[in-house]
């Protein structure tokens, strides 16, 4: 035993005898924009992280209500997890600026940026506004693919290892295991999917383009009529008519979207509208990434076969 060691021991020591408290070491504090990203820290931080979103599981991740508790969250962040790829571009820079934390500003171990090393879809060849709300990096709902999972999660365990090379093995650890979940629960929700190879949804926004992508779904039409823009009357008759030729059935809807109209498209098409969220929590026993997608595949699969 070194002589530090030691002495370490021994104030320990003295100190349970003396009945005080001893010191414990204190957690990174880990913030995420949202819901789904915080769940990816917890499962590879573990218990040497403490983890908060700043996002509410309901909340349109492009439209949150930035409040001055967030900016306090931010300026004692050890780590900051953003989506990136202009998902919060609308509300996280002012708090940031606010927050004033060179710990989580861009460029620093502390700062992750998730849409880093994703293949973006749908990235515009031109910026044009009339188009509606599109992001000029590409589509930013990337989620709910879990092959880019994989990719965040390593991001997140290298990031957290700079930060604290102390419990680098630990991260690590909860890495591989991730990993190897992952791997598994992929085939397993691409076996469940295989049979409706081609099937055709509809999606109330441009949201479910990465998971269409990744399990070989057609998304077939959206109720916006353009990213962001509310549906019309002659819209959603497009849509009816087009979801009545295609023999379209399935209608995704997340918990912030506009459920009625998608029942009024439903009545019409012989058509279910599915709650869908893309992050965990909304859904009872969703905490976790596998929770959510556990029950996104499910919820896909038992429309399907009743609906074709």
């Amino acid at each position: 035993m070194t002589t530090m060691t030691l002495r370490t021991f021994t104030t320990v020591a003295l100190m349970a005898s003396l009945g005080v408290a001893t010191p414990v070491a204190r957690k990174l504090n880990v913030v995420a924009t949202t819901p789904d990203l915080a769940a990816l820290a917890r499962a590879i931080g573990g218990d040497v992280v403490d983890v908060k979103a700043l996002a509410k599981p309901t909340e349109d991740p492009h439209f949150v209500d930035a409040k001055p508790s967030h900016i306090v969250t931010l300026n004692r962040a050890d780590v900051l997890i953003e989506g990136g790829a202009e998902l919060e571009v609308g509300w996280l820079p002012p708090l940031l600026e606010s927050a004033r934390n060179d710990k989580i500003a861009a460029g620093t171990p502390g700062r992750i940026s998730a849409s880093q090393g994703v293949t973006l879809l749908e990235v515009p060849a031109t910026f044009d506004r009339s188009r509606g709300d599109v992001h000029a990096l590409g589509n930013p709902h990337f989620m709910i693919d879990p092959v880019n999972v994989h990719l965040i999660v390593g991001q997140i365990a290298d990031h957290l290892a700079e930060v604290d090379p102390a419990h680098a093995d630990l991260f690590k650890a909860n890495l591989k295991t991730f990993d190897a979940t992952l791997e598994a629960k992929l085939a397993d929700w691409q076996k469940q999917l295989a049979p409706y190879r081609g099937g055709k949804i509809v999606t109330y926004h441009n949201d479910f383009v990465y998971l269409a992508e990744r399990f070989n779904l057609e998304v077939v039409e959206t109720l916006e009529p353009k990213p962001g823009i509310a549906p019309s009357p002659a819209h959603l008759a497009k849509v009816i008519s087009k979801m009545r030729a295609e023999k379209a059935r399935l209608i995704l809807v997340q918990p912030f979207q506009n459920r009625k109209t998608a029942e009024t498209v439903a009545r019409q098409t012989d058509g279910v509208v599915l709650d869908i969220p893309q992050q965990p929590g909304v859904v009872p026993n969703t905490a976790t990434y596998f929770d959510l997608m556990d029950y996104i595949v499910r919820t896909l699969a038992t429309a399907f076969a009743e609906k074709t």
